[in-house]
């Protein structure tokens, strides 16, 4: 492949990715059959209510699936033209924090509460850079400074439970961005924290992203993080993802019945008093799925087809393609 085809071929191509795990009669799919590309230094958020699957796909990226999980031999994983699925554990190391770094859901269980913020920071670019200690500490101060940490030369000296949650989540991002890398994956970033906090933190991603370069892949169940961040959009339901487009598409223009739900459900001003919008049910459990369309049994417009028959994806622009029965007959629901 020449440089300038190698510049135009996505940064990450994801096709027929199944994770499985053992039950009481084989391996049950938590994860199946999903696919989806990032560009160069685009953002793509993955969103979905709990269980649908979202960070476990993450997690497969990296080759991180907790045991006893199984990436099915058929999954594909291919960054930056190279399968990372079939590379030796050395080499998927080196990948793993410096071409592709994860900011995990919940700082305080990722951060070590007995060594000093910069020591982590400075420990996670040693092991991948042959940097002396004095080199790194002056990268770890720069990252700080790169994502707004106030007093950063200070606060590289400070234990975790001396900052606040939206100060160990930005260490979180400093920590991923040290290795410069060409992937972040993002992990519900902003839980657990309050609206302003969680505001700042996102403007840090989108900001980081714009200056460096890097792609992004958000796991959220907030559509209010995708309207801040993303480019694109892939919604993910009972381990299967059943829409994807544009962000503008997904929020102005959703065809799925279950993107359309979650849309409805978000709080708004002007509903004040009124009822919260929600989509009854819950998401079914890995081997449990429905047959047919696995969100047949939560969709009021749900008729025999969807029952009988799985929906293939129905391509409804050049960039929006929905898994729907309703839009292969070219219908709306």
């Amino acid at each position: 492949m020449t440089s300038a085809a190698k510049a135009d071929a996505p940064l990450l191509e994801v096709a027929n990715l199944t994770i499985s795990f053992p039950g009481d009669v084989g391996l049950v799919p938590v994860v199946e059959g999903i696919g989806f590309s990032i560009a160069r230094g685009e953002t793509l958020a993955i969103v979905g209510e709990s269980g649908s699957g979202k960070s476990l796909s993450a997690l497969a990226l990296m080759r991180l699936v907790p045991r006893p999980g199984r990436i099915a031999p058929e999954s594909r994983v291919r960054f930056e033209g190279e399968d990372i699925l079939g590379l030796p554990v050395p080499a998927m190391r080196a990948v793993r924090g410096a071409k592709i770094a994860m900011i995990f859901q919940e700082p305080m269980t990722s951060l070590n509460p007995v060594v000093t913020v910069g020591a982590q920071v400075v420990e996670a670019i040693t092991l991948h850079e042959s940097l002396s200690r004095q080199e790194a500490r002056a990268r770890a101060l720069e990252m700080f400074k790169l994502v707004g940490i106030p007093d950063a030369d200070k606060r590289l000296d400070v234990y975790p439970h001396q900052l606040s949650g939206g100060l160990k989540q930005r260490v979180m991002i400093a920590m991923a961005l040290a290795m410069r890398p060409k992937l972040l994956l993002a992990d519900e970033p902003t839980t657990a924290l309050d609206a302003t906090i969680r505001a700042q933190i996102l403007a840090v991603i989108r900001d980081v992203a714009a200056r460096t370069g890097t792609a992004v892949l958000i796991i959220t169940h907030d559509f209010g993080v995708v309207n801040e961040v993303a480019d694109r959009v892939a919604v993910m339901y009972a381990g299967q993802i059943v829409e994807e487009g544009t962000r503008h598409e997904m929020l102005r223009h959703p065809k799925h019945p279950y993107t359309q739900g979650l849309l409805r459900s978000i709080p708004r001003p002007e509903a004040r008093g009124g009822k919260l919008e929600e989509i009854k049910g819950v998401v079914p459990r890995p081997g449990q799925w429905p047959k047919g369309c696995r969100f047949h049994t939560r969709c009021a417009f749900a008729y025999d087809r969807c029952v009988a028959e799985a929906p293939r994806r129905t391509a409804v622009t050049a960039t929006q393609g929905v898994w729907c029965h309703f839009a292969e007959e070219g219908r709306s629901p």
